[in-house]
């Protein structure tokens, strides 16, 4: 499934799973089949290109390339398909194999553009409002990674939530960074973690500089996985008040400025550099990405060397086309979020009609949403409570997958969240709303503990003090020690509990007593832990 929390299995048996009866299933069938399916080709047929329109940039260089009636000396091995293994090219044909060529002179070369790949970055700068773009074949890590490397030497200090993504923790490995944490907004009911606030980043700024620092650099995340969104533009003015750059992780928000209802995007914030995963909302191919960059603060030969140090030498041309033509899709049809919106719009209004069932909207009065941090969620997620019932979101995942066919994008303790793009179709949303609604009116009873919401305030207290620097307990030797032999050693893994989902052990900082009891009393209510090479915990990774 692509549900990226760990799904775990909670006991939840195939004999449970096939309690929905035959009656059932007959009525889901006949609700499917009732209603008035949309047409395929209108759902995609903004994506289609007529025969005389002109091709972006990049896909008319790799069409004309690939067309070519040439004897090919050159890698890859494959020779344009005619030695593609037949396991694959039986599944996805011939055509993949032929278009992905190596950097052959008419294609121009990724670290020094001079032909349709510059002229493809210059179009998607100009589309999403940046001073200059750069393609990213190594996904928004790769962004994130040339990002902190750019504006962070050894030594110097990073502000960066808690819960950032995993990147970030490369990131300061990389360069030699030292973190100043924040950690994130926090609601309970729905055991979700939001963003930082202004008066977060404020402090936290306030307690380097009686230290006589000042950071380097600044991270935020936002939207966050569940489509929460920061206040960037007050973070964004905290930042420039100390010339410091700005960093967003704006993964999950490539299509903001498409859309009057998105909320604004992070370049139109005031943020120096946002990261965007164009193969996430928009239609780019899977592991492509885009780096942006804004203003004059960030030093963009620095950005070039990064991005050289990082990216392959040998990128694919396939997924470079991709964010070419994805570009060149947006650019070309100003309304294509219409329908994807009017569709999100539809599945909230249903869903919160079914009871018991939550919806995570920016008009429910929650804690996350109420304390100033958000400026709003975006429409395209959709993020349901299902703790009213009973039952835990990796069981209901489980159910609306095996019975309903419904695949969501994130799961949590409390709560599955499900993304809307540009090929969502009302039949999926009959589908979703169909297993929500048997979710509610069955409510069936499952033989496990529902994770206890935890105490943010109390888990702040928690996190210990930094004994080595990321990049320093990175190199440092390991070992496996007992749980209970690790008080006083210096972590040497990432220790993330579920609640709240917030990193409380950091590789280099010092494991207390306080801190394997919480963790222990997580998983006694329900919880598990993730990041552990033992995720039982009886053993835990020390620097030694």
């Amino acid at each position: 499934m692509a549900s990226a929390i760990l799904h775990l299995s909670l006991g939840y048996s195939s004999t449970t799973r096939a309690c929905i009866s035959e009656e059932r299933n007959h009525e889901k069938v006949k609700l499917l089949d009732n209603i008035k399916s949309i047409d395929e080709k209108t759902v995609i047929s903004n994506s289609q290109q007529s025969k005389h329109h002109k091709l972006p940039p990049l896909v008319s260089a790799l069409k004309a390339s690939s067309e070519q009636k040439v004897a090919s000396f050159h890698f890859p091995g494959h020779n344009r398909g005619r030695a593609a293994p037949s396991s694959l090219s039986n599944l996805i044909g011939l055509q993949p194999f032929l278009h992905d060529l190596p950097e052959l002179p008419e294609l121009d070369n990724l670290f020094t553009p001079v032909g349709p790949i510059l002229d493809a970055q210059k179009q998607a700068a100009e589309l999403f409002g940046a001073t200059e773009t750069w393609f990213l074949v190594g996904g928004t890590t790769c962004g994130i990674q040339a990002s902190i490397m750019a504006t962070c030497s050894p030594g110097d200090t990073l502000i960066l939530p808690r819960n950032s993504h995993i990147s970030a923790f490369s990131s300061m490995v990389l360069s030699g960074a030292i973190p100043k944490y924040i950690t994130p907004e926090y609601d309970s009911d729905w055991d979700i973690a939001s963003g930082v606030t202004p008066s977060q980043l404020e402090k936290a700024m306030k307690e380097l500089e009686t230290k006589g620092q000042k950071p380097s650099a600044v991270l935020i995340t936002s939207p966050t996985y569940h489509g929460i969104c920061t206040n960037l533009q007050q973070i964004s003015t905290l930042c420039h008040s100390q010339n410091t750059p700005l960093i967003v992780d704006e993964a999950h928000g490539a299509h903001f400025a498409f859309h009057n209802s998105f909320p604004l995007s992070a370049l139109h914030q005031g943020a120096d550099l946002a990261i965007q995963s164009t193969h996430k909302v928009l239609s780019s191919l899977t592991q492509s990405s885009m780096l942006h960059v804004s203003g004059n603060i960030i030093n963009r030969e620095k950005i070039c060397q990064c991005l050289q140090t990082l990216q392959t030498t040998s990128p694919s041309y396939l997924l470079l086309a991709s964010l070419d033509a994805s570009r060149a899709q947006i650019s070309e049809n100003p309304k294509i979020f219409d329908k994807a919106v009017e569709i999100a719009t539809e599945a909230k209004s249903l869903i919160k009609k079914i009871p018991g069932i939550r919806i995570l909207d920016s008009g429910v009065n929650i804690g996350i949403l109420d304390s100033g941090v958000n400026i709003g969620i975006d429409p395209l997620r959709i993020t349901v409570g299902v703790w009213e019932l009973k039952i835990s979101g990796f069981e209901a995942d489980d159910i609306l997958y095996e019975n309903y066919g419904v695949v969501s994008e994130l799961v949590g303790t409390r709560s599955i969240t499900f993304a809307i793009n540009l090929g969502t179709r009302r039949d999926d949303v009959v589908r979703l709303v169909s297993g929500l609604k048997y979710l509610s009116e069955s409510r069936i009873p499952i033989p496990i503990p529902i994770p206890i919401p935890s105490d943010v305030r109390v888990f702040m207290g928690m996190c210990s003090g930094m004994r080595l620097s990321p990049r320093e307990a990175f190199f440092a030797s390991k070992k496996k020690v007992s749980f209970r032999e690790s008080i006083g050693e210096i972590c040497g893994e990432l220790v993330c509990p579920y609640p709240p989902g917030i990193p409380l052990l950091i590789p280099g900082e010092v494991i207390t007593e306080e801190v394997l009891r919480y963790l222990m009393e997580v998983k006694n209510n329900g919880g598990f832990v993730s990041g552990a090479a033992d995720s039982s915990l009886s053993t835990i990774v020390v620097c030694s």
